[in-house]
């Protein structure tokens, strides 16, 4: 039997810690009228830095959440484009780059109205944006906030 011993966060997962902290900051430190116009700001830079595959899919997973769902509120999370209600997140968009994955994810909290029976998905794999998985996402995305 072999023994496996917990070596700590990976340097990704640091990383993506120390950018929620940033982002916490920063939130705390703008104004109730800015905070909305920064966070879009924010999301857009954060998607206009990502590699090529990565910024092609982001672009077009932030038009399709504004589109279909225009009361979730873009803000970054833990360096990542997210949506949210009412301050909660509801879904979020997880580049391939960020923890060195084959392939990006989109993500949904416990906060999205997804329930299906006893078993749902919550994440999906995303390796390219066709008008199919556009729609797919479009039909997730309103579902999450009915």
């Amino acid at each position: 039997m072999t023994s496996t011993t917990y070596q700590g966060f990976t340097a990704e997962e640091r990383a993506a810690m120390k950018d929620h902290a940033k982002e916490l900051r920063t939130s705390a430190r703008r104004g109730e009228a800015d905070k909305a116009a920064a966070a879009v700001r924010d999301v857009l830079e954060k998607i206009a830095e990502m590699k090529d595959e990565d910024r092609v899919l982001a672009e077009r997973f932030h038009a399709v959440v504004t589109a279909c769902a225009p009361v979730l509120a873009p803000k970054l999370w833990y360096g990542m484009p997210a949506y949210a209600l009412n301050g909660k997140i509801v879904c979020h968009f997880q580049p391939a780059e960020k923890f060195k994955s084959r392939y990006a994810t989109i993500g949904f909290s416990d906060q999205a109205g997804l329930d299906d029976g006893a078993l749902w998905p919550v994440s999906y794999a995303l390796t390219e944006i066709t008008p199919e998985t556009e729609a797919r996402i479009g039909e997730l995305v309103r579902r999450a906030v009915s």
